[in-house]
């Protein structure tokens, strides 16, 4: 079974900008606590916005072209289920599309049309 061609990241406005600057997101805070990047396939999104967005505006919104990455790996997590980790730094090349998003409190969230 193939996998998504896109993964999603979720990352503060300001990470993002830097990223843009200097063609490389590195991760955020977490990322780099854990030794990787998060992401989430479509299906996972909106859980991982519930349960670590909530309440948080000023986000951004990445699709990552799963080709594109080198040292992508799925490991379980939660609930067992298979998450993409980067290990290594996300080349933006590799970002095709980002919007800006808010997570209500409640973890309710408006995605873009292309997140499929």
């Amino acid at each position: 079974m193939a996998g998504p061609d896109l993964i999603y990241k979720v990352a503060d406005r300001t990470l993002v900008e830097s990223a843009q600057a200097s063609g490389i997101f590195r991760g955020a805070p977490i990322d780099l606590a854990d030794g990787f990047i998060h992401f989430s396939t479509a299906a996972q999104l909106r859980d991982t916005l519930r349960l670590h967005f909530a309440g948080q505006g000023d986000l951004m919104l990445l699709a990552i072209r799963v080709s594109a990455l080198d040292d992508l790996r799925w490991e379980p997590s939660r609930g067992g289920q298979l998450f993409p980790h980067l290990y290594g730094p996300l080349p933006m090349s590799a970002v095709v599309h980002q919007a800006p998003i808010a997570v209500a409190a409640d973890g309710a969230v408006t995605l873009p049309d292309w997140v499929k």
